[in-house]
């Protein structure tokens, strides 16, 4: 299997869905000669041509509710947005449009198509492009949310969501694009969506986290295993639907648990996990969860490594649960 980093595998999957299925369609800011901001889309142009690669203006309403039409008609669009703290303009066309199509239309409709976009700090963005926005999508019924952390799993996943018939929001963390590799098995492959990923087997305390914030949770084991503390640690990769079946089972076996997330704390995915914790596993529960999470405050541009989640954050989390 070839090695790539995680951009490596989202443009993989691209070709891989493209060469078996003449639907699929890519369109987006800069996606085609250009190949993307982040390159995530390059060579796609030079092989499928400029109908099946769309550069389009600098409207994500249009570029979304295009894709929404296309999806209706017969296509498998693939729109890309080219950093998440730009989809706002697009809200209203993916939350009162595409997540509802099905429904409104009585199951006359689908909307199969997958909107893209990079997502989250650490790449010393700034607030208008280190947004982690997950919560406002999750909470609105119709839309999957993907979030994958490993190159592996974000092409399976990305080819698993270009199949299903229902809209998939796959939000890629750019933190990682270039920061992780892996050996990514070649052609056609899918990961389930809806399940999680068992990372790291433990005894003392369940660490929870997706994206990005995964490998700093994959950290903070390695380091409470200095210290004497088993962590285990479970890769969500999908936000909606979210496997409860793996939490519940882990929790109930660790009695802890310490949830990672990027975005602001208040009313982050991490709230839902929280309190789905304490209402299936409380019988089964040392401690109560612990959540660490970005701050209440736009994201810093000068003081990012102070907003973001580290290590030694989760290592106090961890403490905390344990000294309960």
């Amino acid at each position: 299997m070839p090695e790539m980093t995680l951009v490596d595998s989202v443009n993989d999957a691209l070709h891989t869905a493209m060469d078996e299925d003449d639907r699929v369609v890519v369109m987006g800011e800069d996606v085609g000669v250009n190949g993307g901001v982040f390159r995530a889309t390059e060579g796609l142009h030079d092989s499928y041509g400029e109908e099946r690669v769309i550069d389009t203006p600098l409207a994500e309403a249009g570029i979304v509710g295009t894709a929404l039409g296309m999806a209706m008609y017969g296509l498998r669009p693939v729109p890309e947005i080219q950093f998440m703290d730009f989809i706002y303009p697009g809200f209203d066309q993916i939350v009162n449009e595409i997540a509802k199509l099905r429904y409104r239309s009585g199951d006359q409709y689908e909307a199969p198509m997958v909107i893209r976009t990079p997502y989250g700090g650490g790449i010393r963005g700034g607030h208008y492009h280190s947004q982690s926005s997950e919560a406002y999508f999750t909470h609105t019924p119709g839309l999957k949310i993907v979030v994958p952390s490993t190159p592996q799993d974000t092409k399976g996943l990305l080819l698993s969501a270009i199949e299903d018939p229902d809209p998939v929001m796959f939000l890629e963390p750019k933190r990682v694009y270039r920061a992780v590799s892996d050996d990514v098995p070649e052609g056609h492959y899918t990961e389930p969506i809806g399940e999680a990923r068992l990372a790291r087997e433990g005894e003392d305390v369940t660490l929870i986290a997706y994206g990005a914030m995964h490998h700093v949770a994959m950290e903070a084991a390695e380091r409470a295993a200095d210290e004497g503390v088993s962590c285990e640690v479970v890769d969500l990769r999908t936000l909606v639907p979210f496997d409860r079946e793996t939490l519940e089972e882990s929790v109930t076996k660790t009695g802890r648990a310490v949830i990672v997330q990027e975005a602001p704390r208040t009313a982050g995915f991490a709230a839902e996990l929280s309190a789905f914790l304490h209402e299936e596993c409380i019988l089964h529960m040392i401690a109560p969860v612990q959540r660490v999470t970005g701050l209440d405050t736009p994201f810093p541009y000068t003081l990012e490594e102070e907003y973001l989640p580290t290590p030694t954050r989760v290592l106090d989390a961890i403490d905390e649960t344990l000294t309960y």
